[in-house]
């Protein structure tokens, strides 16, 4: 995880119970027997998309519908639909479970997982999820159908043609260019970032460790398609997380002249980034004051930020 690169894990979730008897079936009955009886948002997607969820073409909507209706409902209808290719696909995506399954969570550990972080489930027809990214660690396993993961390194943001960050489909905005057919002329950097991509290949029982920040296309290609994904920050050291410091960057540092931003750029990386090392690592640790690696420092720190902001 230190490294910062994904992982496929093969097999890593093959002894889990509901993948025991091998198909469908044995994931359906897993999951009905946890079932809690509560509502879901369900995605339905026109045939006419070709199961690929996305904005309309003009930006200010979406080309799916969203419905709501009891998690058993959901479920019977894309069974009851799978492989009808005239017929509209269904998406449930984010099912916690402690909301949706309670005890089920005893029933899919990973090892390398903390246990108190808890599954979520994501079901449906085939799919294709737009290109995204998360700022949890993730791990994604198979447990019914197949799944590919297009994969981008979080250095290829620039070439991705993000979206609108307030404006998105389902949370995180999302490359408007992945997916686009090599060439097109409305994202021209695409091309570096096509070169770079990485795709991984799952089946059930398989799983694949994704670092936050990683930028994934997810398409389901199984007529019903079932994953089980985990997320925590493996590294978290405060309440605060790193994207809340970016966003108010936006507001203080964005809009300035160029030049000074290449100053602010300058201290970002010696405070944060740290390319050389600890700022004052050429002094004794007693002399870091508030930067030092002691836990009370990031209070003080904290506390003197939330001054600042209240014009303290």
């Amino acid at each position: 995880m230190e490294r910062c690169v994904p992982v496929v894990l093969r097999g890593a979730a093959r002894h889990w119970p509901m993948l025991a008897g091998g198909d469908l079936q044995g994931v359906v009955d897993h999951l009905l027997r946890f079932e809690a009886g509560r509502a879901a948002e369900v995605f339905v997607g026109a045939p006419e998309i070709g199961a690929r969820y996305h904005y309309d073409e003009a930006l200010t909507g979406f080309n799916f519908t969203r419905e709501t209706m009891l998690f058993r409902d959901g479920l019977a209808q894309i069974l009851a639909t799978a492989g009808a290719r005239d017929k509209p696909t269904r998406y449930m995506g984010s099912l916690t479970a402690e909301t949706y399954f309670p005890g089920i969570e005893q029933t899919v550990r990973l090892p390398f997982v903390p246990t108190a972080v808890r599954p979520r489930f994501w079901i449906g027809h085939p799919s294709t999820v737009a290109c995204h990214y998360d700022t949890m660690d993730n791990v994604a396993c198979v447990a019914a159908g197949r799944r590919r993961f297009t994969l981008f390194p979080p250095d290829a943001i620039g070439d991705l043609y993000v979206g609108p960050i307030d404006h998105t489909l389902a949370g995180q905005p999302v490359s408007l260019a992945a997916g686009s057919p090599p060439g097109d002329p409305r994202f021209p950097r695409f091309e570096r970032a096509r070169e770079r991509a990485l795709i991984v290949d799952l089946d059930p029982g398989d799983a694949l460790y994704l670092p936050k920040l990683w930028w994934h296309q997810v398409e389901a290609t199984g007529e019903v398609n079932v994953l089980v994904n985990f997320w925590w920050d493996g590294f978290a050291t405060g309440p605060d997380q790193p994207y809340t410091a970016m966003m108010l960057a936006l507001v203080a540092i964005a809009e300035r002249p160029a030049a000074e931003r290449a100053g602010w750029r300058a201290w970002f990386d010696h405070y944060v980034f740290r390319p050389e090392g600890h700022p004052l690592g050429f002094l004794p640790p007693e002399h870091h004051g508030v930067l030092g690696a002691e836990k009370e420092n990031q209070g003080r720190i904290r506390a003197l930020v939330m001054r600042m902001l209240r014009g303290g």
